[in-house]
């Protein structure tokens, strides 16, 4: 028997579909769109959305935010307290941080709540970062400068060609 007729001889025998099972096309017929079931408004896409300030925002996503707002209590009050911290941020209020963690940890939910228990590990720090005007971003910019330097030579050349190439790299 050829193996393309009994090929053939299997493939009638079998069931063309599992039973129980109704059969579904994968792809819509050419010219037709697949439709999907409306559910509750999805979050814009683009979560920075939450914290501009609310007069900034376009009108369209101003809407689409309300809609979301209006359907999930929690993503709500989540976006409240980003808009809170996003103006400590902005306006330099550290004083108010413990307050904010104070709402936060009572009310907020679970991934805010745990971020504003990690600020209060370290109250001090982030206070002093968002209230005093000095930075470290210099410093960053070097360690980040250094790093990709070492990246670049990893496996090529010695730690003193290395050395060399950091220290005359800033000049």
């Amino acid at each position: 028997m050829p193996t393309s007729s009994f090929v053939d001889a299997v493939r009638a025998r079998l069931p063309r579909q599992p039973p129980g099972r109704p059969q579904t096309p994968r792809r819509p017929p050419r010219g037709q769109r697949r439709t999907r079931p409306r559910g509750p408004p999805q979050p814009p896409k683009n979560h920075r959305l939450d914290l501009r300030p609310q007069d900034t925002l376009p009108p369209e996503l101003d809407r689409r935010l309300l809609d979301v707002r209006i359907a999930c209590p929690d993503i709500a009050r989540a976006c409240d307290l980003a808009r809170a911290f996003a103006e400590l941020l902005r306006h330099r209020r550290g004083f108010l941080l413990t307050q904010w963690i104070r709402q936060a940890e009572l009310d907020a939910p679970k991934p805010i709540s745990g971020f504003a228990g990690f600020l209060r590990q370290d109250l001090d720090a982030v206070t002093a970062g968002l209230t005093l005007t000095w930075s470290s971003g210099v410093v960053e910019g070097h360690v980040n400068r250094v790093k990709t330097l070492k990246r670049a030579m990893y496996g090529r050349a010695s730690f003193t060609l290395l050395r060399t190439r950091i220290l005359t790299q800033g000049e």
